[in-house]
């Protein structure tokens, strides 16, 4: 292969890691507007640079011309969840996904590495759409919690380091670590109902004061500037008073309001 004609190879796995994080990332949008918990908190996507590419192919003797059908972590997405439940969901909706075929898969959730290392993996397959033409890309995901995600980046950095000769010291150091974090993302399990019913609620009360305050700025232009303000003023004493379920008795209220001068308006 000829050095020039990398770029033009790693274009089409740039285009798939794109579209693949812009899916994910509505997914999750989806799952927030809809007043549900999101089981995935972030996004994360990489192709892998030239100099890693050329790493892997001599470490593990593979030529060239063949990196494409023996290298499938050129393009990478990593979702990062807050719950080990969260990552399976997430691997179920992969699978059930009509645009992405699942060709592998590992779990190193409960079948962990000797290093300590944890993290479900799944290689897709995901056509994307080239200036030569439809192209089938393998990606690699990597679906782990953000504890995994913190000690996975630290161990990540000192292999690097030490070129896969980290000291003894330190190896068992992270390994120590990752027994903690095991701990806490089971301890994080056990309250898991708890923060989620804690978050939707945050959810809920921040689109309910959007849609109240989008409402009272569209009144502005229609409706009699003192019933504007005495709306205004009882928005406030509601939304100090933390009471969300009155909150969400006035967001309906105010709705009727405003639908009431939208009908007028076109008479």
């Amino acid at each position: 292969m000829e050095i020039q004609m990398w770029r033009e190879i790693l274009e089409p796995y740039s285009l798939a890691v794109d579209e693949l994080k812009e899916k994910f990332e509505h997914m999750r949008s989806a799952y927030r507007a809809a007043g549900l918990y999101s089981p995935i908190e972030q996004v994360d996507v990489r192709v892998k640079s030239i100099s890693s590419l050329l790493e892997k192919v001599q470490r593990k003797h593979i030529s060239l011309d063949d990196i494409e059908t023996h290298i499938d972590d050129i393009a990478g997405v990593r979702i990062i969840c807050q719950f080990i439940e969260d990552i399976y969901k997430v691997a179920q909706i992969i699978k059930k996904r009509t645009d992405m075929q699942v060709v592998e898969e590992q779990d190193y959730v409960k079948d962990q590495k000797p290093s300590g290392y944890r993290s479900y993996h799944m290689v897709i397959k995901y056509r994307v759409e080239s200036l030569k033409g439809p192209k089938d890309i393998f990606c690699e995901i990597q679906i782990r919690t953000l504890a995994m995600n913190f000690w996975a980046t630290i161990e990540h950095s000192l292999q690097y380091k030490y070129k896969q000769n980290m000291p003894e010291n330190l190896r068992v150091r992270l390994l120590k670590a990752a027994e903690a974090i095991v701990v806490l993302d089971r301890e994080m399990s056990l309250v898991r109902g708890e923060i989620m019913d804690a978050q939707n609620t945050f959810t809920l009360k921040s689109n309910l004061v959007a849609d109240i305050l989008t409402n009272i700025q569209n009144l502005y232009k229609v409706a009699n500037k003192r019933e504007i303000v005495k709306i205004q003023d009882e928005f406030f004493k509601i939304y100090n008073s933390e009471d969300l379920a009155h909150l969400e008795l006035f967001a309906k209220e105010l709705d009727i309001i405003s639908e009431g001068y939208r009908a007028q308006s076109l008479k």
